[in-house]
């Protein structure tokens, strides 16, 4: 399993691609992001995302409330950590920062499931 921005270039080790974006990025087709799943659904609240803005000093506390909003979700985190298991798992995402984004907060919580 690993992380990815959305603009760079699908390769063939991504295995099954998930964008975790409420938002479709900018300046990218869906062609060219060769996705297998768009997974809006579990992505941030707009509300939370507006609040985060992409803020790094306010990770932490995003990352906590993130997290209890995955709760609401933990159908499609089972499927997404089976589909881990049997296959590479790309989740993508389109933030600038590759370490303070809503893809790493889902990639830990699937790391930390049995």
């Amino acid at each position: 399993m690993r992380i990815k921005r959305i603009y760079e270039a699908p390769a063939s080790g991504d295995g099954y691609r998930v964008l975790i974006d409420r938002i479709w990025p900018r300046g990218i087709s869906k062609e060219e992001a060769k996705l297998d799943e768009w997974l809006k659904d579990i992505a941030p609240s707009n509300e939370l995302r507006k609040w985060f803005n992409h803020d790094p000093d306010l990770y932490p506390e995003f990352k906590k409330k993130y997290q209890l909003e995955l709760k609401e979700h933990q159908e499609e985190l089972n499927r997404l950590k089976v589909i881990s298991k049997k296959q590479q798992l790309t989740l993508l995402f389109g933030a600038k920062d590759e370490v303070h984004n809503q893809a790493m907060v889902v990639f830990e919580t699937l790391n930390a499931m049995s």
